[in-house]
């Protein structure tokens, strides 16, 4: 069974950056759509960037132009990098894999593994 791991979370201030790495520990990396998700307190989980098993990026509106997503096959790893960080993009991220193609890539219930999820919190 896929596992997900996910590292990179911190604090840091409006305007920095981060980057989250999650680690897969399965050979199906490869042919998983992948995604970051993102749920701050009190609200709904909510999509954040994806990459399909073709190499095909996704982003929501919110982060277009800021977030990059990456995947490296080789090492099993999905990535997120952060730019000009902003405190709404305080939540917990987390990585998300579907061994099966999917239509939306922003319904997570579309997803069958999950990692535990890593804090990231921007300061004003």
């Amino acid at each position: 069974q896929e596992q997900l791991v996910e590292s990179g979370g911190g604090l840091v201030q409006a305007g920095g950056s981060l980057r989250l790495s999650c680690a897969a520990s399965e050979g199906t990396f490869s042919s998983s759509h992948m995604a970051w998700f993102r749920q701050a307190p009190g609200n709904e989980r909510e999509p954040v960037a994806g990459v399909s098993i073709f190499g095909t990026t996704y982003y929501t509106d919110a982060v277009k132009g800021r977030f990059t997503i990456s995947r490296d096959v080789a090492k099993n790893t999905l990535s997120l990098q952060m730019n000009t960080l902003k405190p709404e993009d305080t939540a917990v991220y987390y990585c998300a894999a579907c061994s099966r193609p999917i239509s939306n890539w922003r319904e997570s219930a579309a997803y069958d593994y999950w990692g535990q999820g890593t804090q990231v919190t921007v300061s004003s």
